[in-house]
């Protein structure tokens, strides 16, 4: 397949305070533009070209780093827009998955801010997750373009502790922005949907 940037599913200016336009016109325009542009590059004559992208990530990982930094990127990105909308977060959750949370995870305060804390524990660049294994909810985090696709899990939330993501709006108050990701803005329909095909 050849990547591609998909439309951001809301105008630029439509995160307001909790992330700018300034922000997503970077982050969406220039550094998700990349991944793409340098993922197609790469893939050319590999023996992922043809194959979907969580068969590249998948099957790139620990064997061509080109391919998989850019194809990880481009398939956490594609997911990071949808899992963000305006007037997002919040503490009413769709049912299915507040009695999962309860279940695994001791509530949804309790995810919150294990949540956070695997964001701003995360040293250096990488990605916070809310994943599924083995049936069951967990958090993890990774480092640079890593996901739990590559640990035998799939990712059903996740937020971008990369600089890039949070420098112009946040300085370095790393904390601050992945308090407002889970307040704000997580699209948690998005995160649902993703929860019943897991």
């Amino acid at each position: 397949m050849t990547f591609t940037l998909p439309p951001l599913p809301y105008a630029y200016d439509a995160l307001g305070q909790y992330m700018s336009k300034e922000t997503l016109e970077f982050h969406h325009d220039k550094h998700h533009q990349a991944y793409v542009t340098n993922g197609n590059n790469a893939l050319k004559g590999t023996e992922w070209e043809g194959k979907s992208l969580e068969e590249i990530v998948k099957g790139s990982f620990g064997k061509n780093p080109a391919v998989f930094n850019n194809a990880g990127q481009h398939y956490n990105h594609i997911h990071f827009w949808s899992w963000m909308k305006p007037n997002g977060g919040g503490t009413k959750l769709p049912g299915k998955l507040e009695k999962k949370i309860n279940e695994d995870l001791g509530g949804f305060e309790k995810f919150k801010t294990d949540f956070q804390a695997a964001g701003v524990g995360q040293f250096g660049s990488g990605w916070c997750w809310l994943q599924v294994k083995n049936g069951k909810l967990e958090i993890s985090k990774t480092p640079n373009g890593e996901n739990p696709l590559v640990h035998g899990a799939t990712p059903i939330l996740g937020c971008d502790v990369w600089e890039h993501s949070y420098y112009i709006d946040y300085r370095n108050r790393r904390p601050d922005y992945l308090k407002a990701f889970v307040e704000n803005l997580v699209n948690w329909e998005y995160v649902e949907s993703l929860f019943e095909k897991a």
